[in-house]
């Protein structure tokens, strides 16, 4: 744990640098901290971001997608990285003293771990694959055909942590916000792994594992 002082006054951070209790934040953190992330002032676009991190935050328990953020605010990703450089994890979050890994996952992530738990919830669903077991259709993807595809994996006993569940709605994020597919480095950057990690959650690599459970592919 690490501390970070700002006009006399202590906040305990973690090893990231991020608030370790988002209840302490205040605007002078997120000036103290800015500075801290290349920011010299706040301006009021970077207060309407800030300020917007803060309300879903609050409202919902979640850190909000960079995508979501952006579209809030009327910002193309390049436009935001100009105003955070450090990026938004390193840079919004942290300003806005929100950790990402705070968010807590709004899927029943930890509701749904047994297949005839999935298998009651999803019915009698099918789902149109190719002869490699991708999803056609990604507007179909539901947690359900994740898990299943997790199970076909080799993921450590195949079961989905919150890490998994991190990156997958990432990819399914920027999908539907921007109608493209990450490629593994910005998808490691902006979830904040780095490629061991990455490699160590899917085992099968980024198309075979990532892409797949998140019911997507690349298509020529």
């Amino acid at each position: 744990m690490e501390s970070f002082q700002y006009k006399n006054k202590t906040y305990e951070l973690d090893s990231q640098g991020c608030l370790l209790d988002p209840a302490q934040w205040n605007r002078e953190f997120a000036e103290g901290m800015a500075r801290e992330c290349d920011i010299p002032v706040l301006s009021n676009e970077h207060w309407d971001v800030i300020t917007y991190v803060r309300g879903v935050y609050e409202q919902t328990g979640s850190c909000p997608t960079i995508f979501a953020a952006c579209k809030a605010n009327g910002l193309r990703p390049q436009e935001m990285q100009k105003l955070f450089p450090t990026g938004y994890h390193r840079g919004v979050c942290r300003v806005a003293g929100v950790h990402y890994r705070v968010t807590n996952i709004p899927y029943g992530v930890h509701l749904r771990q047994s297949v005839a738990e999935l298998r009651a919830l999803s019915g009698d669903k099918v789902y149109s694959t190719d002869v490699r077991g991708f999803l056609v259709d990604p507007d179909s993807w539901d947690e359900n055909f994740a898990v299943h595809r997790a199970m076909e994996t080799h993921i450590p006993d195949g079961k989905l942590t919150d890490e998994h569940w991190r990156v997958v709605y990432y990819l399914r994020d920027v999908h539907q916000v921007q109608h493209r597919i990450p490629n593994i480095y910005e998808t490691c950057e902006s979830c904040d792994l780095d490629l061991d990690t990455f490699e160590r959650l899917f085992p099968d690599g980024y198309h075979r594992g990532a892409l797949k459970i998140a019911g997507l592919r690349f298509v020529k």
